[in-house]
């Protein structure tokens, strides 16, 4: 909803921000943001999520979850999961 309303995806440097807090000379922005709350949500291991851009990319975006470690990489419940792997499947 926020590339509809504003034509373009949140950058890099808004990151998730951007879903709950104006970001500045943004125009069409949903007042009261994207999120039914005011706070980013973590992953399931509490840690924060990873947003990265690359318009290169389909899609030009990717938000990732480091696993229960917090630490790139691993295997099992210690997996990063990202949307990519979602995008691809």
């Amino acid at each position: 909803m926020f590339k509809l309303d504003t034509g373009r995806y949140p950058t890099q440097t808004e990151g998730l921000r951007a879903l709950v807090h104006q970001p500045k000379n943004t125009q069409g922005w949903t007042v009261g943001g994207y999120l039914e709350t005011r706070e980013i949500p973590k992953d399931d291991w509490d840690n924060d999520y990873i947003y990265k851009t690359d318009p290169n990319a389909k899609p030009p975006f990717e938000i990732i979850s480091l696993g229960a470690d917090g630490i790139q990489g691993g295997e099992g419940q210690n997996a990063d999961l990202s949307t990519r792997q979602i995008y691809l499947e």
